[in-house]
Formats: C-alpha cells, sequence, structure tokens
C-alpha cells in the first residue's frame, strides 16, 4: 500500500479549508440578502472587509484571552440603534442557520457573547444603552447595552434618590 505524498496531504488541508471558507461566505451572502429589505441596517453592519471591524469586536472585550488571533469571529457585527431592528436580525440569522450572540454591557468575562465554533453574529447592544430613573415611582428603565455605571451615574444625577436592597 502507498503512503499519501505531502502533496496529496496538503492538497486536501487546502480543499477542507476552502470549502469551510466557502460556507461562512454563502451563510453571510444569504444573511445579506434576507436583510436588504431593512436600509436601516445597513450601515451598522461590520464585517472582516469593514476597516473598523477588529476595533468593534474589540471594543468591549475584557478578558485578553478572547482577542487572540485564534478566536472564532463573527461573520457579521451588528449594532442596532433601535430596537425595532432587532427582529429582523434574528429572523435572518436563524434563517441561516447562524447561531445569534448578544452582546450588551461590557460584563461577560466567559466570552460567550463574542465566540463560537460554528458561524455566529454579533448583535451589539451598544446603541441601546438608555436609562430612566422615576425616582418617586423607584424604578429605572435600563437598557441592554447600558453599563453598571452608566445606572449608577443616572441614578446619583437624581435628587433624594438612592439604591436600596429591598
Amino acid at each position: 500500500m502507498k503512503t499519501p505524498t505531502i502533496s496529496t496531504l496538503i492538497f486536501l488541508l487546502f480543499a477542507v479549508f476552502s470549502c469551510s471558507w466557502a460556507a461562512s461566505v454563502d451563510i453571510q451572502d444569504a444573511f445579506f440578502q434576507c436583510l436588504s429589505g431593512d436600509t436601516s441596517i445597513s450601515s451598522l453592519v461590520y464585517t472582516s472587509n469593514n476597516s473598523s471591524y477588529l476595533s468593534v469586536i474589540g471594543f468591549s472585550i475584557r478578558n485578553p484571552r478572547f482577542i487572540s488571533h485564534s478566536t472564532p469571529k463573527p461573520l457579521v457585527i451588528i449594532t442596532p440603534d433601535h430596537e425595532s431592528q432587532i427582529p429582523p436580525i434574528i429572523y435572518c440569522a436563524k434563517q441561516n442557520g447562524m447561531q445569534i450572540r448578544i452582546r450588551s454591557g461590557g460584563h461577560d468575562y466567559d466570552g460567550l457573547s463574542y465566540v463560537s465554533k460554528v458561524p455566529f453574529v454579533i448583535i451589539d447592544m451598544i446603541n441601546l444603552s438608555e436609562v430612566t430613573v422615576d425616582v418617586e415611582q423607584k424604578t429605572a428603565w435600563v437598557e441592554a447595552g447600558a453599563t453598571l455605571g452608566t445606572l449608577y451615574y443616572r441614578i446619583a444625577e437624581k435628587p433624594n434618590a438612592r439604591v436600596s436592597s429591598r
């Protein structure tokens, strides 16, 4: 029996990686085709072709373990600026077999918001960070992209406001 040559092994490796890359591109194209009806989202989309992609993905990563080149990256990062933009993103991701990762107020030290072993999209909630505090009702409306620091700051702005554990 003849053993495979190095050139055969290299060819097989190249073929496997080419197929997986092509599949990712096809999924990404189908995802964009699905989203094409919603023009309000197009300026909020980042792919590896965007010059700002790496800065957007690395912006809120708190654990340096997930910044390495070997860490799987999302096919797409979307930063919606209105909650109505989220349902079509979820629909199109599911239609194309993509996992969805939600990145919110920057407190994911385990990397669950920006790492996956399968094709995935990140919905980055950074633009949805409004905090509204109602002292009389003792309530606060906090959007998903807000940080705890922003919440505490908004509470501190209000006269006679305090945080209690009850």
